[in-house]
C-alpha cells in the first residue's frame, strides 16, 4: 500500500503579517491584530508582541498590560480573504485534494501531484517559495504520512519552518511528545491522564486499548492510534455537514429531575439555534449523557420529518431521556444532535490547536 505524503501548510502570524507587509511603520513592531475596544480580543500577535505573552483570543487590555508600547490595529478581513485566495490557486497548481482548516492554514495529500514530483517535502519547499514571492509573507510546512503528524511538524519550526516527520521515524518522535501536545487532549482529560500516569505518548502507548475507552470513551480509541502513529483521516476537499450538536458539561453534577429537566431545556435552545445558523435539515436526534463517573451512553430516534423547531425536538429529547438512572447516578453532561439518518453519532466540532513542542525535530528526509 502506497504511503500517502499529506501537507499542512500554515502561514506565520497571517493577519499580523498582513498589516505589516503593507505598513511599513508596523514593521519590527510589536502589533496585535483586533479592536481596541474594553472586551475586543486579540486575533493574532505579532512575533514581536509575542515576546511579551501576548497571544490570540487573549483580550486586548490584557494585552496591553503586558506590552504597554503594543499596536492594537484594526482587522482588514477582506484583504485576508484575497491573500487566502492566492494561496489556494498555488495549493491548486500541485493537487485539488486541499481540505481548508482556515484563512491561513491547510492540508494537502500530495501522494498524486499534479506535477509528478516524488517527494512531499520538495512540493512543499516549492509550495513555501512561491508563497513568499507572490504574497510576500512566510509560510510553515509539515510533511508526513497522516494529518495529525504533518499538522505537528507545520508547528515545529515557526516561523517559516519545514519539518518532516518521517514514518520511520514518527513513533519515536511521538514517544517524547507531552500528552497535552497530542490533538483531543484538552485540560481535564490531559489532568487524568496524570492521574492514571499517562505523561507522554509512549506512556498512552503502553495503555490498554480497554482500559482507554472505558476511561474516555470513542475518544480512547483514538487516541490509542495516535499513539501508535496511525490517524487514517483523509484529505477531505468538498464537505458537507452530516450534523449539528452541543453539549453543556456542569459545574456540579445533577440528579434531581428539575435540574435535568431545565438543563434539557436549554441544551435543545442551543441546538436550535445551531440548526438555524448553519440551515441543517436532519431527522435523526441524539441524547449523550455522561455520568460523574465519565462513563457515558447515547440515545438516537429518527423522526419522519425534518427537526428544526423546539417544539418538535424537546419532546424527543425528553422520550430519550427517559430511563436514564441519573437519581443514583448523577450527570456532568448532556449533549444532544441531529443528524441526517444513517450518520454516525454527532460528536461536538473538534479543532486543531497550535501546538509549543519540546523535542528534537528530525531532519528533512525523503517523504
Amino acid at each position: 500500500m502506497e504511503r500517502r505524503k499529506i501537507i499542512h501548510v500554515d502561514m506565520d502570524q497571517f493577519f499580523a503579517a498582513v498589516e505589516q507587509r503593507d505598513n511599513e511603520e508596523l514593521r519590527g513592531k510589536p502589533i496585535a491584530v483586533g479592536r481596541d475596544v474594553e472586551r475586543g480580543v486579540v486575533s493574532t500577535a505579532s512575533y514581536e508582541a509575542r515576546r511579551y505573552g501576548v497571544h490570540s483570543a487573549q483580550s486586548i487590555q490584557v494585552a496591553k498590560r503586558l506590552c504597554p508600547q503594543l499596536i492594537i490595529v484594526e482587522p482588514h478581513f477582506q484583504k485576508y480573504k484575497e491573500v487566502s485566495a492566492q494561496l489556494h490557486e498555488i495549493f491548486h497548481d500541485y493537487t485539488d485534494l486541499i481540505e481548508p482548516i482556515s484563512l491561513d492554514e491547510a492540508f494537502l495529500d500530495v501522494t498524486e501531484n499534479k506535477k509528478g514530483m516524488e517527494l512531499g517535502v520538495a512540493i512543499a519547499r516549492e509550495i513555501k517559495q512561491r508563497i513568499r514571492e507572490t504574497t510576500g509573507l512566510t509560510a510553515s510546512a509539515g510533511v508526513s504520512y497522516c494529518k495529525f503528524l504533518a499538522k505537528i511538524a507545520s508547528d515545529w519550526r515557526k516561523p517559516d519552518g519545514l519539518t518532516v516527520i518521517h514514518p520511520d521515524r514518527a513513533l519515536d518522535f511521538i514517544a517524547h511528545l507531552k500528552v497535552e501536545k497530542i490533538w483531543g487532549v484538552g485540560q481535564k482529560t490531559a489532568e487524568k491522564m496524570h492521574r492514571m500516569g499517562i505523561f507522554t505518548g509512549l506512556d498512552l502507548r503502553n495503555m490498554a486499548l480497554e482500559r482507554l475507552t472505558h476511561e474516555f470513551g470513542k475518544m480512547g480509541h483514538v487516541f490509542y492510534d495516535f499513539a501508535r502513529g496511525i490517524d487514517n483521516r483523509p484529505v477531505v476537499s468538498e464537505w458537507e455537514r452530516k450534523s449539528v450538536s452541543c453539549e453543556h458539561t456542569f459545574e456540579a453534577d445533577i440528579s434531581r429531575n428539575a435540574d435535568v429537566t431545565i438543563h434539557l431545556y436549554h441544551t435543545v435552545l442551543e441546538l436550535v439555534r445551531r440548526i438555524e445558523k448553519n440551515d441543517f435539515e436532519g431527522r435523526t436526534l441524539t441524547l449523550k449523557v455522561k455520568f460523574l463517573d465519565f462513563q457515558q451512553i447515547t440515545r438516537s430516534i429518527t423522526a419522519d420529518h425534518t427537526l428544526r423547531t423546539k417544539d418538535e425536538i424537546l419532546p424527543l429529547a425528553k422520550q430519550l431521556m427517559q430511563g436514564v438512572n441519573f437519581h443514583s447516578h448523577p450527570i456532568r453532561l448532556i449533549g444532544l444532535g441531529v443528524s441526517k439518518p444513517g450518520t454516525p453519532t454527532p460528536q461536538p466540532d473538534k479543532q486543531w490547536t497550535e501546538l509549543e513542542l519540546d523535542f528534537k525535530p528530525w531532519p528533512e528526509t525523503a517523504l
